[in-house]
């Protein structure tokens, strides 16, 4: 074995969040890891918060406390939920509680960075982790182990090789699954505001004329937007003024919390649905973005992915003795463990983007009944909450 070729039991190809989750999951569980990504840069030391932030789910927080990752974040930086309000197209609301559903909170939000961060600092000092600041370019499978050659010249060859590199995947496409996507001709407009009224770590959504708005709760009176907007119009967004911005979202959210003042840029990102006709292929499976990619307004997109992670991690905790990890025995193990829950939170997902994109008012009738009966009954309450845990 020369320096430039090195065998490892799994090659994590992606980094963010699903990604070192993945490898520090494996690693953890005693395999020798390959981690083919960048470390996360920097978090810019002029504003209080970052523009990409997350909703994490019970069981996201039970994965990253698994990995001893929860433990060693700044919890003064992370935000509960304790309710969230969702309003339709006139009066029609629902509340969803976390004392209701006898459950500590409905989600946590937390930045992109202090999760990665803390991340990186875990595998930097896991012996297990060989960490590859480069690129794949070359895949080859064998019948006994695949090969990854990389950019600066090394070979990576594993017995599995963990597709996590997002939704325009490298690895996704060297397998040659067949990616069925749906633009949904919008961009996500996101930005950060310090609030002139208490947020009560509350969660608000809007639904307004085919789109989305959304306030999440951030430490110290803070809130981050995610405004889901028809491309033309988050162009608009993107190009105002802050005064402008504060004005626009204070507008649209009924001055819910008041005057609004940005403490940041604001970003924007397409949004689509993305799936695709399998998981696995021989030697290689697909986690996160590069599996799926969902509407965020239900929040769910990280969730979905580190689901994947978790159910990777068991199911090659669970093998048999005999068993190579490459196995399609085990491969499918874990595509059979994904497909109902990517498959049923794709399909609400789109289904209320689609339902809340039908222009006129018999369709604004429908949406706001339906809204009206599923308040009215708090055991379906109930299991929204219980499915959007996870």
């Amino acid at each position: 074995m020369t320096a430039h070729h090195q065998t490892f039991h799994i090659a994590v190809v992606g980094g963010g969040l699903v990604g070192k989750s993945a490898a520090l999951a494996l690693a953890q569980a005693g395999l020798r890891v390959a981690l083919i990504a960048q470390p996360a840069a920097p978090r810019p030391a002029d504003v209080p918060f970052d523009a990409r932030i997350y909703a994490l789910s019970a069981s996201s927080q039970a994965l990253l406390e698994r990995l001893r990752i929860w433990q060693a974040l700044d919890h003064d930086r992370l935000a509960p939920v304790y309710d969230m309000r969702v309003f339709g197209d006139a009066l029609a609301e629902l509340h969803f509680s976390a004392f209701q559903s006898a459950v500590p909170q409905l989600a946590w939000i937390a930045e992109s960075s202090l999760i990665e961060h803390a991340l990186d600092a875990a595998l930097r000092f896991q012996p297990q982790v060989s960490w590859f600041d480069t690129r794949a370019q070359g895949l080859d499978v064998k019948a006994d182990a695949a090969s990854l050659a990389l950019a600066n010249g090394r070979v990576v060859e594993a017995d599995l090789i963990v597709g996590a590199d997002g939704a325009h995947s490298w690895v996704r496409a060297q397998i040659g699954a067949q990616v069925m996507r749906r633009d949904y001709r919008q961009t996500g407009v996101v930005a950060n505001f310090k609030a002139e009224k208490p947020h009560g770590e509350t969660a608000y959504q809007w639904f307004v004329d085919g789109e989305i708005v959304a306030l999440l709760p951030l430490p110290d009176a803070h809130v981050s937007l995610v405004w889901s907007a028809q491309t033309d119009h988050a162009r608009e967004l993107l190009a105002l003024a802050p005064a402008e911005l504060e004005a626009a979202v204070e507008r649209i959210t009924h001055a819910r919390l008041g005057a609004l003042e940005c403490v940041g840029p604001a970003h924007g990102f397409p949004l689509a649905r993305q799936s695709v006709d399998r998981l696995i292929a021989p030697r290689v499976a697909l986690v996160g973005d590069a599996a799926h990619l969902i509407h965020p307004l239900a929040g769910q997109g990280m969730n979905l992915g580190l689901r994947d992670v978790a159910a990777l991690a068991d199911v090659i905790a669970k093998k048999e003795a005999f068993r190579d990890l490459g196995d399609p025995v085990l491969l499918r193990r874990y595509e059979r463990a994904r497909r109902e829950d990517i498959g049923a939170l794709t399909l609400a997902t789109d289904g209320l983007q689609r339902l809340f994109s039908v222009p006129g008012s018999l369709a604004r009738s429908v949406r706001n009944a339906g809204m009206s009966f599923v308040g009215a009954q708090p055991f379906v309450k109930r299991w929204l909450v219980s499915a959007a845990l996870g």
